[in-house]
């Protein structure tokens, strides 16, 4: 049996099958067949097994065995291509009264209702008629909407300081035409219509010449996972003192048995689609801020599990328990260091550097960060490695520190040296919280949105070591032959 099309957007969404699928009602009596079984599984579990496809038996009939069933995904095709282009112009019009022009182009795709929009500018060549500008990159997407024979037009123009630039002229191409690469047909007339008008002999303004035409597939998050990079997840938590006593019911820790605190709920949320990347299932689990027993020194790196051989927590539910239990035994105090926790994890994503594993540490914290200095040149030096940073603020304090952090507007650096890459995501845990008090729905919330960058910062890294993801592993079956009746 052959079943299909569940399309899922997020990545943590529960799936849930029911073999055979009813009929859509109105129903009939006899419109129902045998139940044969059901299966809950997420999306990410498919996604993260091998090969993206996964078995699991099928369930829902007391004391019977159901059977299997096998589910596969595939990333439905959204024009995944990129083009990398080269241009070169030839007596283009003079602009300037005391030199020649400093010309610049600016691509425009065509809309469906005849409108244009802009999709790329070239740098500007100074002083010369002769330009050849550096090649650039671009989705086919943003050239075309993947129409290939979609009208893409391009203005050429002089630039001036004042912002007032001088138009040279325009030409009109395609999609289709420029895959034809560097040839005669795409040299192009560069026209300016109004000059056309008022001159009998007026020809062109210059022509402009395609040098270079390649086009790559763009490689997404699902590519590098199908092809077996697995995704290393490590939790930091807070436990300084600011977070209040743990058995006051005002604590930030406080361990309420109705209801997860925002820890829990943040690590619940996160974690659990996380761990569907992980083949393992072992998590790494860390602590900062606290003074630990026999001797209560301060540590900001210390293993929940109190194990610092083997600092590894069985799931999910192994660093809740292992949470609640270093709750009893460690003494809040402080300050909040995250510099430690940081090296931890990129101390292991430096050794792993092929694009086999990426690693993930997912920072909960109540505070304004005490080691500013030192983290920021710890993020800095990760930017460099497999490595993303998801930072979750729980409880009313300011977090503007954490939000210079993030580096979404302005990337961060320490003593001068730019951060290679943008991998820290910061949120505020408050401003998911459902205002009914539904926290599956304020745990969703928070789960889509800290998640949203890792993809994008995963495939960041790929490409900024040109790691290709690896081939998927051949599908194999272990289908039984349909059944024949005998004549």
């Amino acid at each position: 049996m052959i079943c299909s099309v569940v399309s899922l957007l997020l990545p943590g969404l529960s799936l849930s099958l029911s073999l055979p699928l009813p009929p859509s009602p109105p129903w009939k009596p006899n419109d129902f067949n045998d139940f044969l079984g059901q299966v809950f599984c997420t999306l990410g579990e498919i996604v993260g097994s091998p090969a993206s496809r996964l078995e699991k038996p099928l369930v829902g009939i007391p004391g019977k065995t159901c059977g299997t069933i096998i589910l596969s995904v595939e990333e439905l095709g959204n024009c995944r291509d990129y083009a990398t282009m080269q241009f070169c112009a030839n007596k283009l019009d003079k602009k300037d009264f005391f030199g020649k022009s400093d010309p610049f182009m600016v691509f425009y795709r065509s809309n469906e209702n005849g409108t244009f929009t802009i999709c790329h500018k070239t740098e500007v060549v100074k002083n010369t008629l002769n330009p050849v500008w550096e090649p650039f990159s671009i989705p086919v997407r943003a050239l075309c909407n993947g129409d290939y024979e979609r009208t893409i037009k391009v203005e050429v123009y002089d630039w001036d300081r004042d912002g007032s630039h001088d138009f040279i002229g325009e030409f009109t191409t395609t999609y289709k035409e420029l895959c034809r690469g560097q040839n005669q047909l795409n040299v192009y007339e560069v026209v300016n219509a109004k000059k056309k008008q008022k001159k009998k002999r007026y020809i062109n303004s210059g022509t402009v010449s395609l040098l270079s035409f390649i086009v790559e597939s763009e490689h997404t998050f699902l590519d590098y996972i199908k092809g077996g990079t697995q995704i290393h997840f490590t939790v930091a938590i807070d436990f300084t003192a600011s977070n209040g006593n743990p058995s006051q019911s005002t604590s930030l820790h406080y361990m309420n048995p109705y209801q997860m605190n925002a820890y829990a709920m943040a690590l619940k949320a996160v974690g659990e689609i996380i761990q569907d990347y992980d083949s393992d299932k072992m998590f790494p689990a860390l602590g900062f801020g606290a003074k630990l027993p026999p001797d209560w020194r301060v540590s900001h790196e210390f293993p929940l599990n109190g194990n610092v051989e083997n600092p590894y927590c069985n799931g999910i539910e192994g660093i809740l328990e292992a949470y609640h239990q270093s709750l009893k035994t460690v003494q809040l105090y402080g300050p909040t260091n995250f510099a430690p926790v940081v090296n931890h994890v990129a101390r292991y994503a430096e050794a792993v550097q092929d694009g086999s594993q990426y690693f993930v540490l997912l920072i909960i914290t109540d505070g304004v960060i005490s080691d500013m200095a030192q983290t920021k040149e710890a993020i800095v030096n990760a930017a460099k490695l497999p490595m993303s940073i998801i930072i979750v603020g729980v409880g009313q304090a300011e977090f503007d520190a954490m939000v210079e952090l993030d580096g979404d507007d302005v990337r961060i650096s320490s003593r001068g040296k730019l951060a290679e890459r943008d991998i820290v995501q910061f949120v505020p845990f408050r401003d998911y919280m459902d205002r009914t008090g539904n926290h599956i729905l304020s745990m969703a919330r928070l789960a889509k949105d800290v998640l949203a960058e890792i993809p994008e910062q995963l495939i960041s890294y790929m490409k900024s070591r040109a790691i290709k993801p690896n081939p998927v592993p051949p599908a194999y079956s272990t289908c039984a032959p349909p059944e024949t009746e005998s004549v």
